[in-house]
Parts: C-alpha cells; structure tokens; sequence
C-alpha cells in the first residue's frame, strides 16, 4: 500500500501524471553505479521497476528539503537506491539530532519516526506508511510502566528505543541493543526496571552485577529461533560463522559464535570477515552487509519484519509527493519523552 488511507491504484496514478516512472537508457545509465552495488541482491528485471522510482525520489528530496534515513532492516534498493543516512535505532536517533533538512522521511517503524521527531521538533517527519508498528512498542503502555514502579519504588526505568513516545515519556533513560548494558551499569542503584524486551533484559542481566526486573514484550522477528534453530543451522553450513541480535532467547544467544546489536553484527563481519556467516536476524539486513562484503558468502538464517516491508519506494515518493504521514506527538507527552532519548545520547558522550 501507498500508505494507511490512500487506494494503491489512486496513488500510483497520481503518480504517474507527475512523474515520468518509465525505465529508459537514460535511466539505466543515471542509476548504473548504484546497481552495481546491489546487483548480487536484486535481479535486473526488478532493477528496471525500481530505478525510476530511485532516480525520481532522488531528484524530489532535493526539491523538497528532505532527508531519508532508513533502518538497516530496510531493502536494498531503500538502503543503497534513497537513503541519505543508514543505521540502527541508536545511530539514526543520533544523526536525527544533525541534519540541516526541514524534512526528514524516516524508513522503518512508527516508534523510530517518532524518535526523530521528539529530537527535531521543528522539522516535519513523515513516515511513508503509518502503519509500520512493532512488537515490542504495542506490548507494553505507560499504565504498565507506573504499575511496575509502584512494584518497585525507586528502581529506575531503562526503556528500549523500541516503544511508544507515551512510554518514553514515563521513563528515566532509554537505551539500544547496542548501550543497552552501559545504560543499565550507568543508572543509580542496584535494581534496575528494564523494558520493554524480555530477551535484551536477560541477556544484559547476564552482563551486570544489577537485578533486572523484567517486561513479557518481544521482537516477533527474533524470538522464534530456538537453540535447536542454532544446531540445524551448524549441521546444514559446516564452518560457517552464526552470529545473532540480542533481542534472541538467551539459549539462542548462548549457542552462536557471537552477539550484539545491527551496527555490531555488521561491524563484526566487516572486521572478522569469515568466509561464510549467517546472519539470525531481519533478512534484508542480511542482503544490505553482503552487499557491502562480497568476500563473505551469506547462508539463510532470518526472518523478515512484516512491518518494516510496509516502506517500500512507492510509498517514500508518495510521501515525498503529499507531505504525509506526518508525525505529530503532543508536547505534555514530547517533553518527558525527549528528555529520556536525550539521556541515552548523553550517556554515550560522557563515556567517550
């Protein structure tokens, strides 16, 4: 879909009055370079579908004064084809905080769009389809978080990126996958509330002299693999390298060879470099570091997000087109809740 409210058909042509979308020689010539990056992930056939849309959107922004970052669980043709700026939730909430842009297109989930908007109040942040939730945002409300304050007074409140802005808003420090055990070691006290994603938790408590009280949330993406997940995996790839995101039950995390956050995983294959890796995460994410490491051979192990497939280049120009979906979040709720994200960024420049 386009977006939440507008007719596939419509949209596309609406487009199409405004906007040339034909793949031509001038086109395949135009977005040449940026195939060649992703040629071993997209076939040609669909290349001629979505260079038009590339170059148009490209083009657009400019017009438009807008930037594109995208969430490295975000297709090739999003991740190399339009975004300005890539990244885990901790890198595009920190580069949110940097662009000059007067409007910032974020590709990936609602909680990520709304991230950006409560560190750039003044800028229009636009989600190309409204509708990209998260199972972990939805699994836990501000109601929840009071309730586990009461059970626990005093203990501070460390809240995954992963939620709603009403959640943040009643949170001491947000944290990623990636600082989530510098947070944890940083805040006051000997227990710590840390929500809302049960498996970060218990793998960050197996880091940490602290008690974690933990939250019954979970990725949908990564909490299905199991450690016997692991062993088929080990027996069907002999030699490869597994690697995993700590969002996985621990027994996960446990049996592969190592762990840690997008940026990590990504990080570790560029330095490690092993002859052959699977990747127990999002799949696209898997497509995106292969591109960028061609010596390394990627077996499947992974999963697709459901609702980060919701972005696609339709909808990115759509919304560069219209100026929606816009993120609004109210001020009483945006206060608070930028404060615990501004926290978390902090806390990374005092450590360095």
């Amino acid at each position: 879909m386009i977006n939440a409210t507008v007719p596939l058909d419509k949209a596309r042509a609406e487009l199409a009055e405004h906007y040339d979308l034909s793949f031509s020689p001038a086109v395949k010539a135009e977005t040449a370079d940026l195939y060649d990056r992703v040629r071993d992930q997209i076939p040609e056939v669909e290349w001629a579908f979505y260079a038009p849309l590339i170059r148009t959107i490209n083009a657009l922004k400019k017009e438009k004064d807008a930037v594109i970052l995208a969430h490295n669980y975000q297709t090739p043709q999003i991740f190399f084809g339009v975004a300005d700026f890539v990244g885990d939730s901790l890198q595009l909430a920190i580069e949110a905080t940097k662009v000059s842009q007067s409007v910032i297109v974020q590709c990936g989930v609602h909680f990520m769009a709304e991230t950006s908007k409560l560190l750039n109040p003044e800028k229009t942040v636009l989600i190309p389809d409204s509708r990209a939730g998260c199972s972990l945002a939805s699994s836990i409300t501000p109601e929840d978080v009071m309730a586990m304050r009461a059970q626990y007074p005093g203990a501070p409140v460390v809240t995954y990126v992963n939620t709603s802005a009403d959640v943040k808003a009643v949170t001491d420090v947000c944290c990623t996958s990636s600082n989530a055990l510098e947070i944890v070691d940083g805040v006051e006290g000997d227990t710590v509330i840390m929500i809302p994603d049960q498996y970060l938790a218990q793998n960050t408590a197996k880091k940490t002299k602290k008690k974690i009280v933990t939250w019954a949330g979970a990725c949908e993406v990564h909490e299905t693999f199991t450690a016997n997940d692991i062993e088929e995996l080990r027996a069907s790839y002999p030699g490869a390298k597994i690697i995993a995101h700590p969002e996985c039950p621990p027994d996960v995390i446990d049996a592969v060879d190592f762990s840690g956050s997008t940026s990590g995983m990504i990080n570790w294959v560029k330095t490690e470099k092993p002859t052959k890796v699977v990747m127990v995460t999002e799949c696209s994410m898997s497509d995106n570091v292969a591109a960028e490491t061609p010596e390394v051979e990627f077996l499947r192990g992974c999963n697709f997000c459901p609702h980060m497939k919701r972005i696609n280049l339709e909808n990115i120009l759509w919304s560069l087109h219209t100026g929606t979906e816009e993120i609004t979040v109210p001020e009483d709720i945006a206060g608070p809740a930028r404060a615990a994200v501004e926290r978390m960024i902090n806390f990374g420049k005092k450590s360095h």
